[in-house]
């Protein structure tokens, strides 16, 4: 493929997303790529907490990429932004808004069947989005298998053919250099250095002219031009070749694989070459998403509060030039750039303005948050549309360790929240406890450590509580009467009521026969008042559903009888009452859908069982291959944890999505550990 002579002068620097499962080495290649294009004068590691991505505290103690990182280089003339994104699935919310702006995506991945589906994952979210993409294959120096074997294990995770751009040269056993396939040369690595070439091995010879032909009969199935010289025994040019493998992966119909090691730097060169020959550039990427024709437009990618910067909104330009100081235009409002940085890793470098195609960090953004479209333009831009936020699956109640932040802790949560929107806040109306949710307990431990370290509140987390309810089995008649007397007008009410049980979820109901005026009309709905005051807390400590309450009989002083009268002997008659009625504990069922890799299910199904649950069936994902949805009825209790043994048990790529479905009766020992846990904390 020709490049344009000025390169990226003209078009625009390049945004590359990595992506890849966890440890398959994401960032570790940012590093080497640092390396070799001179951007750090040596690369980092992570085990020595060095590296440039990665370089949050939270990230460094757990070993393990928790947030997107930036870095900008130059290769060859060439400028380049690549976004390294976290590879465990607690974080790959971290992702969404950023690949939509990306022109293209490394995926990074090892040659192990069990990282299959968790590969699938990522590619199946480029995918979906229509985002040109290589798949890097890492570790080259400890496969165990041969490539050949590989590249099937691998397909079923794509869509899309892998068409092999490389092989491996052995020697004794150990990768010590490449064919390039379209190339056709030979290629030794060399230890954090560019490969150099070498005359192809002749036991090599072989493999390539059989590899080869094999990726340019990939290529004629979308080409047929080439198709008819392959059959016409004509080798095509190297040039043809080079601009179909440009053409087919811009296109989305294929995805090149090339191989490396990205911790000994091999491979990294031609990875480079790929990709600035390769990857499209930001017009591609505009029209793409439906804003080839805007005049300005910004997407925002990422959002940051720094200690001393404040809010930083990290955007890439994907119309339009942006001096520092331009107002933009948004979906809450306008706001005003108040500063212009370059990102690598943490640090800033101060800039005056951005061009079509630069990712840039803009300062004080305040009305702006991750995913928006902004434009230079009053009439602004359509909003992208990103992928749906998963649902979350883990979450605990939060609690103060001194009440004065409590203050604070409203401000740093709703900063939170923005810098990771997959992080979710719930005030329980029905427990008075503030749970926060996200996407496992990884994912909610850092949030509760950033919490403390970015804005100084500590807080406890402790499993939340279970919205219990209770109702009644049994009938009963009762009287309430409230009598007092203490100087001048006393206080007087008495009631019958009748309690019965409704059938679940009818909820509660109250009514009245009175006749001939026993209980005075305006006092009837005192009475309601004090039933549905004990409601709240029935016999069992927890509040009261599905029973009606009638009232039936009662009598009333002329002088004595008042509203508050009537509304306590409504309380007293229920007190009285409701423990005669056959009380039971209700615990909330979960509809609950699981989706996972087939192999799996079986386990899955155990899992349910051992959580009293009930399968109702499972099916095929749709458009998933290879995956399964298990649908089920869980008890809220039991799947608190669930997603902990759920990623346990699919090599952390297992999820659910869970909603209240009905209320069903608790009995025996689990119920009497419930009720005495209440007692415990009512006393």
């Amino acid at each position: 493929m020709g490049l344009d002579p000025n390169g990226s002068a003209t078009r625009g620097a390049r945004a590359i997303a990595i992506l890849g499962p966890y440890l398959s080495g994401k960032t570790t290649l940012l590093e080497a790529i640092l390396a070799r294009t001179g951007a750090v004068t040596r690369q980092g590691k992570i085990s020595d907490k060095n590296t440039v991505g990665d370089s949050a505290p939270e990230a460094r103690d757990h070993g393990m990429s928790v947030e997107v990182n930036v870095a900008d280089v130059e290769f060859l003339g060439d400028r380049l932004t690549f976004i390294d994104c976290p590879g465990s699935i607690e974080f790959q919310a971290e992702a969404n808004a950023v690949l939509a702006a990306c022109d293209a995506a490394i995926v990074v991945c090892e040659p192990d069947p069990k990282r299959v589906a968790a590969l699938q994952l990522i590619l199946k979210q480029l995918e979906d989005q229509g985002i040109p993409h290589f798949l890097f294959l890492n570790k080259i120096d400890s496969f165990q298998t041969q490539v050949r074997e590989i590249l099937p294990m691998l397909q079923p995770a794509s869509a899309k053919p892998l068409v092999l751009r490389q092989i491996p040269v052995w020697e004794n056993g150990i990768a010590t250099g490449f064919v390039d396939l379209a190339l056709e040369r030979a290629f030794v690595y060399r230890e954090h250095a560019p490969s150099e070439v070498i005359t192809m091995p002749d036991d090599v010879k072989g493999r390539e002219q059989e590899a080869r032909f094999h990726m340019l009969e990939q290529l004629a199935d979308y080409d047929d031009e080439l198709m008819e010289q392959l059959l016409g025994d004509m080798p095509p040019p190297r040039d043809k070749v080079f601009e179909d493998l440009a053409k087919e992966m811009r296109d989305g119909l294929i995805c090149p694989v090339l191989l490396g090691s990205a911790e000994h730097g091999n491979g990294i060169v031609r990875l480079l070459k790929a990709i600035r020959h390769e990857a499209p550039f930001v017009q591609h990427t505009a029209e793409r998403i439906g804003l080839g024709d805007a005049k300005s437009a910004v997407q925002i990618l990422k959002t940051v509060y720094t200690s001393h910067g404040g809010k930083l909104s990290i955007a890439r330009v994907l119309a339009g030039d942006l001096p520092d100081g331009t107002t933009l235009y948004g979906p809450r409002g306008d706001d005003r750039i108040a500063g212009m940085f370059s990102m690598v890793g943490q640090e800033a470098r101060k800039l005056t303005g951005a061009k079509r195609g630069d990712t840039v960090a803009l300062g004080r953004l305040e009305s702006v948050r991750t995913g928006d479209t902004l434009s230079a333009d009053k009439a602004g831009v359509p909003q992208l549309e990103l992928l749906q936020q998963a649902p979350a699956v883990y979450g605990v109640a939060i609690e103060l360790k001194d009440r004065k932040d409590e203050v604070k802790l409203s401000a740093a949560l709703t900063k939170l929240m923005e810098e990771d929107p997959s992080v979710r806040l719930d005030h329980s109306a029905e427990t008075h406890q503030m749970v926060l949710w996200g996407q496992g307990e990884m994912h909610l431990r850092v949030a509760m450590e950033r919490l403390k370290r970015k804005y100084g509140i500590e807080a406890a987390t402790r499993r939340r509580q279970i919205p219990y309810k209770e109702t009644i089995r049994g009938s009963v008649s009762i009287r309430g009467r409230h009598k007092k007397q203490s100087g001048g007008h006393g206080q007087f009410g008495d009631v019958v009521v009748e309690i019965k049980p409704l059938t679940r979820g009818e909820g509660f109901l109250f009514d009245d026969t009175i006749s001939g005026g026993v209980v005075p009309k305006q006092f009837i709905p005192s009475v309601e008042i004090g039933v549905r005051d004990y409601l709240s807390h029935g016999p069992l400590g927890f509040p009261v559903v599905d029973v009606a309450v009638t009232l039936t009989d009662g009598s009333y002083h002329s002088v004595d009888s008042s509203d508050m009268a009537f509304r306590q002997a409504g309380r007293l008659a229920m007190s009285e009452g409701m423990p005669k009625c056959s009380p039971v504990l209700l615990e909330p069922v979960m509809a609950v859908d699981i989706v996972v890799p087939n192999e799996a299910t079986s386990r899955i199904n155990a899992m349910i069982a051992q959580r009293r649950g009930q399968i109702l069936g499972f099916d095929a994902r749709p458009d998933w291959p290879g995956w399964d949805v298990v649908q089920a009825r869980v008890p809220e209790t039991e799947i608190q944890d669930l997603i902990v043994e759920l990623r346990s048990a699919t090599a952390g790529v297992g999820t659910f999505a869970a909603k209240f479905d009905h209320l069903a009766e608790l009995t025996g020992r689990l119920a009497d550990q419930v009720m005495a846990a209440q007692k415990e904390a009512a006393a």
